[in-house]
């Protein structure tokens, strides 16, 4: 969707003045403050009921603005790494992890020495982020814990008629960007799974050196990554096979939704929060959930379903994985 020009210019301005604004990426839409200004910031974790801990993503417009966030020296490599992942995958949904610059502020960063850092591929955030004048820090603009969103609406559903929201359209991808830690001497480590494959990370850092193996887990805090999160207020199970397990219950007399994926994993990550919204509104007392393959977006897909289970009312977790 092209930029109103005006709608950009009052956001922008908006952001100068310590305001929140909430605006498109190619993941999902965010909630974003100017990263330099901690008064601002603060006001994110009010608005999303969010823990101060849980540390946020500061979305630049270029790679070359890293500059400002990152304390290279600390960089196992000195951020050889860091600038050719940078160089492969911006604009996109890669979140690389690293040594915070010494004037972060702790809002950022939930109080840790690292800060989480990308450059969406959406052009409106890129120019919104330009307009404002520096990286913005922006988790997922909904309450905290609950189904991201995907589209304007969702976010208004969320937070009210009276945040401005730039309107980008229906987001691209999904599901939240891919986080990888390049602080480890030992290499990178993902912290989530995401918008961008770990098999993709994992042929790209080969070229480097690293053995073509897969990445390991890290420990470090990082966004999205509690095990309850994501999560529709109806009760979600998750299934190999959702209508085999939705038809006894359903000749039990309970009211029953199944969300399949299709055959499709780019859409399937592109609808499904949309779509687990939808279905938390239709009055139904279960929602069930295909599992997708472990591979590819796959992973990332999983990975949302199986923290929405277990954050939903009522549910327990998922059967057929």
């Amino acid at each position: 969707m092209p930029a109103d020009p005006s709608a950009l210019a009052a956001a922008a301005a908006a952001l100068r003045a310590r305001q929140l604004v909430a605006f498109p990426t190619e993941t999902v839409y965010g909630l974003g403050a100017r990263a330099s200004e901690p008064l601002a910031v603060r006001q994110i974790f009010a608005a999303k009921g969010r823990p101060v801990d849980h540390p946020l993503i500061v979305h630049l417009a270029e790679a070359s603005e890293v500059e400002a966030w990152v304390d290279r020296g600390r960089l196992p490599d000195g951020g050889a790494t860091l600038d050719a992942l940078a160089a492969h995958f911006w604009p996109g949904p890669l979140t690389l992890v690293v040594p915070r610059a010494s004037g972060v502020p702790d809002e950022v960063t939930g109080g840790m020495d690292t800060v989480g850092l990308r450059v969406p591929a959406h052009p409106l955030a890129r120019a919104l982020i330009a307009a404002a004048g520096g990286g913005l820090a922006a988790p997922s603009a909904n309450r905290f814990g609950r189904v991201s969103p995907t589209t304007a609406a969702h976010v208004r559903a969320e937070l009210g008629p009276d945040l401005l929201i730039v309107d980008g359209g229906p987001c691209e991808v999904g599901v939240e960007s891919t986080i990888l830690d390049l602080c480890d001497p030992a290499g990178p480590a993902l912290l989530r799974p995401g918008g961008l494959s770990a098999e993709a990370l994992v042929e790209a850092l080969a070229a480097r050196g690293r053995p073509p193996t897969p990445l390991p887990t890290g420990a470090r805090r990082a966004p999205g990554a509690l095990a309850a999160h994501y999560a529709p207020r109806t009760a979600l199970r998750l299934a190999a096979d959702p209508d085999a397990e939705a038809a006894p219950l359903r000749a039990a007399g309970q009211r029953v939704a199944t969300l399949r994926s299709g055959g499709d994993l780019a859409g399937y990550a592109q609808r499904l929060y949309a779509e687990l919204r939808a279905l938390d509104l239709a009055g139904v007392d279960l929602l069930i959930a295909e599992l997708a393959p472990e591979l590819g977006l796959g992973a990332a897909i999983n990975d949302r379903l199986r923290r929405a289970a277990f954050g939903s009312s009522g549910s327990s977790g998922s059967s057929g994985s």
